[in-house]
């Protein structure tokens, strides 16, 4: 069985590509496995795509996109049946046309609490600005004669008894419910499937996102992004949210109509935005959402940390191998 890997080069400080490719090695031990590992261009492309995965009978790190992988693509590469997201996310796929080849396709929830953490981290960046503060105390203070050291230079947020409003309670999404209610605060969320089983208790789950909208201090996108909500924060969205909300996304920028965003935080209806997703990534300029002081803006990172890089490995092979023993797990198709 030919398996091929393609992985992105590590672009953590503390990772690197030796230590990574050690991992895919453990599929090496599996009978019957021939491994090939691939790095991918920075602009890949569909033909790259089917140039990687070529005589393939699984591929680990695939696409999932409706405009790459349909019947012609599978088609062109008949021995082809098991696909394997790097992520928790992925596109909108012909499920009936993946059926139809017996193709299987997983993904890997490796990334839950690194990303819940990472977007716990800009809640509490914005409710503290621990960086402003700091800088003022190791500069700012010895600058100012008769200052004083215990001063704000930032105004400080209390999360304690405060609502938190949760888009999307997936893997990611409870485990930023847990780290609220940490916090002392109410956890309400809201989802396509209601999610049952005693670990809910804590959330309240409520029928509509207007709900949500309406009652929420903090709101945090978890949701994958697909036809249907895209931009489904709108300005008719925003004007449903109390006033002073904070948004946190580390979904999908294409989630948040970002113009609509932009003039919430100008009118100071959110009060601040969180985000580690743009709907274009990589920025192909510095647009007025990046240059606001309302914003805090990073390059889709939450999910690098090195704990994380190294756990996506070992889950795809645990899933993989659930695979080929007859009962797959993290199915999507």
């Amino acid at each position: 069985m030919k398996v091929v890997v393609i992985q992105s080069i590590p672009e953590t400080m503390d990772l690197s590509r030796e230590e990574i490719l050690s991992h895919w090695e453990k599929l090496q031990e599996i009978p019957g496995v021939e491994l090939e590992i691939k790095f991918p261009k920075p602009r890949m492309t569909r033909a790259d795509y089917a140039a990687y995965i070529a005589d393939a009978d699984a591929c680990i790190g695939a696409w999932v996109r409706a405009d790459w992988l349909d019947e012609a693509f599978l088609l062109a590469h008949p021995r082809l049946r098991y696909l394997a997201v790097l992520g928790h996310g992925y596109e909108e796929f012909d499920h009936a046309i993946m059926q139809k080849h017996g193709v299987t396709i997983t993904n890997t929830i490796y990334g839950d609490v690194t990303i819940a953490q990472y977007a716990m981290a800009l809640l509490l960046d914005i409710c503290h600005g621990i960086g402003a503060q700091s800088a003022y105390a190791k500069e700012g203070y010895f600058r100012e004669p008769g200052a004083r050291f215990n001063k704000l230079v930032v105004p400080q947020i209390e999360l304690y008894q405060k609502t938190m409003g949760i888009v999307g309670l997936g893997a990611i999404g409870y485990q930023m419910a847990k780290m609220a209610a940490g916090f002392g605060m109410h956890i309400v969320a809201y989802s396509r499937h209601v999610k049952v089983g005693e670990k809910y208790a804590f959330v309240e789950q409520v029928p509509t996102l207007s709900e949500l909208l309406r009652r929420s201090d903090v709101i945090s996108l978890h949701c994958p992004y697909t036809a249907e909500n895209a931009r489904m924060l709108d300005a008719r969205a925003f004007a449903q949210m109390k006033n002073g909300v904070i948004l946190l996304n580390t979904a999908r920028g294409g989630l948040i109509d970002e113009a609509a965003l932009l003039d919430a935080l100008n009118r100071r209806k959110v009060y601040a935005a969180g985000l580690d997703v743009l709907t274009v990534e990589p920025p192909t300029e510095q647009t007025p959402l990046l240059r606001s002081p309302y914003t805090r803006v990073t390059g889709h990172i939450a999910w690098l940390s090195r704990e994380a890089r190294l756990r996506d490995a070992d889950i795809a092979i645990e899933n993989f191998r659930a695979y080929l023993a007859g009962h797959p797990q993290s199915v999507i198709s």
